[in-house]
Order: structure tokens, then sequence, then C-alpha cells
């Protein structure tokens, strides 16, 4: 990778409270590697989160405000993916023995270099964790499967997704889409650790496997979120599998050190006119939108776009329905009635002018819509603009 034509440098990120030990670190390693430098694991954190091209860790044990023990375990469970996968080398001094080691190795460190290092041994830890990293970074990018749960990972699922989506264009076929959520995972991952977390994620992942047909397909897209889709599922069938999801996660808790562990999800369901303007993104979208509204009713339940609908229109129309009066809707001076008349009369001139007034006006309409609607009116009106 190059920046006008100059190689661009791994960055390399050293967390040490001694001056001395950063200086030599950053003139042993400054010719091939592009060092950030941290005093503690408080600095050395906030690095971390606000760079993300730093791709290698090497941080000293024995540190004030936040030591080496305390920056791993913020690394190891933090929420994005990409910091808690970093390599980490922790570098030890004469005064962590074996058992310090153990400790940071239990932890997740990823290597050690011990005091006082000589240019020789960091640049080699330095050159095979940034390779490590850029090389896991390029088959995540190509991979189609997450790696934990041998599901489809985001990638490997909006392909998929774009071919259900035509294949129900093509067809004239129903397809539904799912979104799952494990309830408070955030919380869990924080009080129970990584391995704990990655349990989880994989027992969730199993109960979705078992239910779901081979025609198929199930992904994890986020730390704890899944999306299945359903080519020719209709609403009411789809929405019941993914509450059976939902009531098997609840119904089968976790043995945690010979406790149980119970789980909670939230799903949201979303089955989608076969229209021209569908996308897979749109489809993701518009299904985190019903998930949202599932997580905010308080969770351990599942929605569908139908549900969502009918209380928006709960809201919106009046408990007893009034007639609407005829002719009274004016854009301006101008009766919307009365452009509709001249667009009839083929008098397209004497609309265009008015157009402006017409559409300010019926904005408020439009904003109702949902993202469905709107690509639909969209399309027809591209069609309208269509020569012949």
């Amino acid at each position: 990778m190059s920046v006008n034509g100059t190689a661009r440098k791994t960055r390399v990120l050293l967390v040490d409270d001694s001056k001395v030990m950063r200086k030599a670190a950053l003139k042993m390693l400054s010719d091939e590697f592009d060092v950030v430098t941290a005093e503690d694991g408080v600095d050395g954190w906030k690095q971390l989160e606000g760079d993300t091209a730093i791709q290698v860790v090497f941080t000293d044990l024995s540190m004030p405000k936040l030591d080496g023990y305390g920056l791993l375990r913020k690394i190891r469970t933090a929420e994005d993916p990409g910091v808690s996968a970093m390599p980490v080398i922790i570098v030890t001094g004469a005064e962590n023995d074996d058992a310090a080691r153990e400790k940071a190795l239990d932890m997740g460190a990823t290597d050690f270099i011990t005091k006082p290092f000589n240019s020789t041994d960091l640049l080699a830890r330095a050159r095979a964790h940034a390779k490590y990293q850029r090389v896991t970074k390029q088959l995540q990018e190509q991979s189609t499967v997450d790696l934990l749960t041998g599901l489809a990972n985001k990638n490997g699922f909006t392909e998929r997704l774009k071919q259900d989506i035509s294949f129900a264009k093509r067809h004239q076929q129903p397809l539904s889409v799912v979104r799952l959520e494990i309830d408070d995972f955030k919380k869990l991952f924080l009080s129970h650790g990584k391995d704990v977390a990655d349990t989880v994620v994989m027992h969730v992942a199993r109960i979705i496997r078992s239910r779901i047909r081979k025609e198929d397909t199930a992904a994890r897209i986020g730390l704890a979120h899944f999306a299945i889709s359903l080519p020719t599922g209709k609403h009411e069938g789809s929405k019941g599998l993914a509450d059976r999801i939902r009531a098997e996660i609840n119904a089968t808790p976790l043995n945690l050190g010979g406790k149980p562990l119970r789980l909670t999800a939230s799903g949201g369901v979303l089955t989608p006119e076969p229209h021209p303007g569908l996308t897979a993104m749109s489809a993701m979208e518009e299904c985190q939108q019903v998930l949202e509204a599932a997580v905010k009713a308080g969770g351990n339940r599942v929605l569908g776009d139908v549900d969502i609908h009918k209380s928006k229109a709960d809201v919106l129309l009046p408990s007893k329905p009034v007639p609407p009066p005829k002719a009274e809707v004016q854009a301006g001076q101008v009766r919307i009635d009365d452009l509709l008349v001249q667009v009839e009369k083929g008098n397209g001139a004497a609309v265009t002018e008015q157009l402006p007034l017409a559409l300010k006006r019926l904005l408020p309409l439009f904003r109702l819509l949902n993202e469905r609607q709107r690509q639909q009116l969209i399309q027809f009106l591209q069609k309208l603009g269509e020569p012949g």
C-alpha cells in the first residue's frame, strides 16, 4: 500500500512509562515502522480509541494509572473486533517473574519481549505480528464465513441477500429478512469476559443453524447480531420461525461454573415487496428499525414490519374516522384537484409553474412513508420520466 507513491509504514503503539525505553524503541523501529508512544495504559487506550491505523501494541506491565494488565484487559474486552483481536506484545522486566507472564498469557497476551531488548528482537516481533495482522485483515475482507460460528459473515450475507432479492423480483416470490440480537450482550461481555461471550455467540449460532432450511442463509453480522435470509418466506411463517429461535435461546441456559446463564434475544422480521428499488442495504436497514423497536419495547420478543406499521397507523389515525373534505387540499391558492384536472387535459405548462407550491404542501405526506414505500414512489416517478 502506498500514499503518493510512498510505501505506508505499519503503525505500532509502544506503551511504557520510561522515557528512555520509549526513545530507544522509537530509534530501533522508526526506519521501518510508524511508531506512536504512550506513557501509561490510560494514554495508550486513548491512542487506540482514536487511531484506527494502529496494528500492533507493545506494552510494559508496570505502569502508573493503568498498568499493562489493565490495558490488555481493555483491549481483549473491546467491543470492536478489530481492537479485541489486535496483537499485544508484553514487555517484561526483571521484576516480572514467570507468574507475571503466565497471568498475561491467560489474559490474552500474544507474545513477550524482555528488557533490555535489542533492535533485532524488537524488529522481529514487530515484523511478525504486523504481517499477521495485515494478512488477517485481507483474509477477513475476502472471506464470506465468520470464523467463530461458521455462519456467513456480513460480506457473505450481503451477497447472498442480493441473490435472494433478485430471485424474489424475477419470480414474484415472497422474501423475509430476520435480524436477531442477544439482549444485554455488552454487559455480559464485560462481566464474564471474551471466552464466555464467544461461547454464548456460538451457542446462539447453533440454535439458529438447527432451525433454518437448507435454502436459507444465516449470518453473524456483528458482535452479537445475526441475520437470516428466508427466500419464499411469508411474513407469518418467518415471524414464527424467529420467535421459535428466540424461545429456544431463552429456554436453554448455558452452564457457567455450575450456574445457569440465562439468555434472551430480540428479533425483527421484514417481508418487503419485491419492487425495483429494493436492495440488500435498504432491506437490512429497514429490518434493523424493526429490531430496534423490539429492543425498545423491552427485549426478549420478536416484532414484524407489519406490527410496526400497524402501530404507526394506530397513532396517526383518529379513533373515529372522519371523511376527508372533498377538494379542499390546497397548494398556495391552487387546489390539488385543479392541478390533477389540468394534468388529465394535457396542460402540463400550467401545472409546472405550480409544482413547487404543490410539492411543499405534499411533503408532510411523503415523510409518513416508510423506506420501502419511498423507493416504490421514486421508481414510479422515474418510469413516468422515461421517454415513450
